[in-house]
């Protein structure tokens, strides 16, 4: 087995330590708290790994990665969740294959997914993604945008509105880290109070976990922590003409 499902066991161990504390410090429940492993470039050994220690919940990127690691573990119950940029060319087999989408920063996007979705699957839960930095590089709508777009999204049929996500400017202090985390918690309070009934904070990685615990995420999204080091894909060979 890989070197990296080797050690994952202790990983978990450490992760679970850091959200125990985290929730501790504030005063959570640590069990409202869900743990997503985000297996990006990891090998399905790694994610069969991380399902024999007990995770349920995995997070993934790429489309067509994803659909393949979800075919060699149709076996488990796992909940999978779609948290990379979606694009509108994707969003059928999205709608078909996942549990939650994580990205939703437009309405043409939400309408696809709600009319994709297929007639005998759950509501797809979704989340509205919100570029809380206002970063060039990054998706998702501006906070001033948020309310306008979760409306709509909670009207369509086929999806549930869950909560909100975001992917905030990379910092190391923790209270610069906190700042921006809540920013996103109070958009979630502000729509609560009216009347918008989310449970779901999709914030946190490996390097911030501890400030989005702190700031109220219920579901963190861990990979590098759990796994080590995403693999060094092989480039690929050019066709010969």
């Amino acid at each position: 087995m890989i070197r990296n499902s080797q050690n994952l066991p202790d990983n978990l161990e450490r992760v679970h330590a850091r959200i125990a504390a985290a929730a501790a410090q504030c005063g959570r429940n640590v069990d409202s708290i869900t743990l997503v492993a985000v297996g990006k470039a990891q090998p399905v050994e790694a994610l069969q790994a991380a399902a024999a220690a007990g995770l349920t919940h995995f997070g993934e990127n790429y489309l067509q990665e994803a659909l393949a690691k979800r075919e060699a573990l149709k076996g488990l119950p796992l909940t999978w969740h779609f948290i990379g940029q979606l694009q509108a060319n994707k969003t059928r087999a999205v709608a078909a294959s996942f549990d939650w989408v994580h990205a939703v920063d437009r309405l043409r996007l939400a309408q696809r997914l709600a009319e994709q979705r297929p007639y005998y699957s759950p509501p797809l839960n979704v989340c509205v993604q919100v570029n809380v930095g206002g970063e060039s590089s990054k998706a998702g709508v501006s906070p001033a945008q948020v309310p306008e777009l979760a409306a709509a999204v909670a009207r369509l049929p086929r999806l549930q509105l869950r909560g909100l996500m975001c992917i905030p400017p990379a910092e190391e202090d923790l209270q610069r880290q906190r700042y921006w985390l809540a920013q996103v918690h109070g958009l979630f309070e502000s729509l609560n109070a009216q009347g918008a009934g989310l449970d779901t904070l999709s914030m946190g990685m490996s390097a911030d976990l501890e400030a989005a615990v702190l700031e109220g995420a219920t579901l963190v999204r861990i990979g590098t922590a759990l796994f080590g080091p995403r693999p060094v894909r092989e480039p690929q060979p050019a066709p010969e003409l």
